[in-house]
């Protein structure tokens, strides 16, 4: 574990540096998985900062950051490695053409380094500058239980086996993170192999923190006034609340439009900053925007 991460304030010092502000309970679960070399299991609603941590630990540690982005139909062969084809019959044609197609020799040319594409898996257990790197496994919860159960044995020994080639193992364990938006659950097998962390929506001062962190040149004032609108939308019937992200991105839609404090019409304006589905949008049209923020600013001042 490299020394900058030798206590849970260093690891809360050195993600604030990246930008990345974090509660005592994240920061020590993050140093919990750099020191006992566990994968780190991320869940919560989307927008929060799963993704967001694994970009900072990287840049805070100088490590490579390997993604693998998940999807419905993902496959050991998408995520491991595969051959690249296209190149392999070239290199067949040519030899045909030239005269010099010996089987045994060109078989073994056609299935070495030279013709591999390493997927991210495989990558992730590729000897990195700098050492090992952080693999981020995004969105685990858009797969299927086959891949769960292949990359459950891919975790267990950080190898993988490729036929032609025979085993390749990490000569140092990638720091993994493993991110669900928890849209299904995850085998339990799989989290036992992990250190599990469930990423809530921030309080109203550490999403002030955050703003300040990402969006430093909105004023204070504006500042307050947009997490403390963000924070009371989020206890409304919503089809999908607001997370950090939308927050960051509507104060920087807010600054580029020259705006000091809000109002009605400036949110109605900038909807779709924060909320990303119709019927929300909608839900907030007339005066639910209006009482919204007049319960937010009203908080502000007892608060």
């Amino acid at each position: 574990m490299p020394d900058r991460v030798a206590s849970i304030d260093a690891v809360q010092k050195l993600l604030a540096g990246q930008g990345y502000i974090c509660g005592r309970a994240l920061a020590t679960v993050v140093f919990l998985a750099l020191k006992l070399g566990r994968p780190l299991f991320l869940e919560g609603e989307a927008g929060v900062g799963k993704t967001e941590i694994a970009k900072a630990i990287s840049a805070a540690l100088g490590r490579r950051l390997i993604r693998l982005q998940c999807y419905e139909g993902l496959d050991a062969a998408s995520a491991v490695y595969e051959w690249n084809f296209a190149a392999q019959m070239v290199a067949i044609r040519t030899a045909e053409a030239t005269g010099t197609a010996d089987r045994d020799v060109l078989q073994s040319e056609l299935f070495s380094e030279d013709y591999l594409v390493r997927r991210p898996l495989l990558e992730a257990m590729s000897p990195q500058p700098g050492g090992a790197p952080v693999l981020l496994i995004d969105e685990l919860d858009r797969t299927d239980e086959p891949f769960e159960a292949f990359l459950l044995e891919a975790l267990s020994d950080f190898q993988v086996t490729i036929p032609e080639l025979g085993t390749i193992k990490a000569p140092e364990p990638p720091i993994v993170i493993l991110t669900s938006n928890r849209t299904r659950e995850v085998h339990d097998a799989l989290k036992r192999r992990c250190l599990y962390h469930w990423v809530d929506y921030p309080d109203f001062e550490r999403e002030m923190q955050i703003l300040h962190a990402r969006a430093p040149e909105a004023s204070e004032a504006l500042s307050r006034e947009v997490v403390a609108f963000v924070q009371r939308l989020r206890t409304e019937d919503l089809f999908k609340k607001p997370g950090v992200a939308e927050t960051i991105d509507w104060a920087k839609c807010l600054l580029a439009l020259d705006v000091v404090s809000l109002s009605p019409e400036v949110i109605a304006d900038t909807l779709g900053a924060i909320l990303k589905y119709q019927d929300d949008i909608q839900q907030l049209a007339g005066g639910e925007a209006k009482r919204i923020l007049e319960d937010a600013k009203a908080g502000l001042e007892t608060a």
